[in-house]
């Protein structure tokens, strides 16, 4: 079976998300915010750290439960910088509470963070044509679009490529190389 090259086949939680979840269609609330959180994560990181650190991230940060989030206090806080399991960044780590505000800011005014979202791409997926990953683009014209409208309402880590890696990994964008069986 074919795989996207650039995929890291020794690394099997790796190929079981390109199989199973990368690119896979999301309209849930709860996935989109756990994706954005795991993308914030990311920055300056590689994939394959934040996939192993996952299930500490759900545990870290109550299952990405928006209403625990946005209440977490100065000691929640404190606890979470001393977590070794996680990405111990401050800055990331209080935006994950500013923006878990503003996500559902974004839910209130538009029923859901998925009716949001998708209202960019007029409820249709983009589905590219690349032979491999040096085609790729790290953002495009529509990241920059929606990135620059997260940033208005005062989200922070929602740079272009940050968003960009977000409709990847939530079938907003297939990216899987033509040669793929994903694709």
């Amino acid at each position: 079976m074919k795989r996207c090259s650039w995929l890291n086949l020794n690394n099997l939680l790796y190929v079981d998300y390109h199989d199973n979840e990368w690119w896979v269609e999301v309209h849930d609330d709860k996935h989109f915010f756990e994706m954005l959180i795991l993308e914030w994560a990311q920055a300056w990181l590689s994939w394959e750290t934040i996939l192993k650190k996952r299930e500490w991230y759900r545990e870290a940060f109550d299952n990405f439960d928006l209403e625990k989030i946005i209440n977490y206090n100065d000691k929640k806080i404190e606890e979470l910088l001393k977590n070794e399991k996680i990405i111990r960044n401050k800055l990331k780590i209080n935006s994950v509470i500013k923006n878990a505000k503003i996500f559902i800011e974004i839910q209130k005014e538009f029923w859901s963070f998925d009716k949001y979202i998708w209202w960019f791409t007029n409820n249709k997926q983009i589905k590219n044509f690349f032979k491999n990953i040096n085609e790729m683009p790290v953002n495009t014209q529509l990241s920059d679009i929606i990135s620059k409208d997260l940033k208005k309402r005062w989200m922070s880590f929602v740079g272009s490529t940050i968003v960009y890696a977000f409709m990847q990994a939530t079938w907003i964008v297939n990216d899987h190389e033509y040669s793929c069986y994903k694709y």
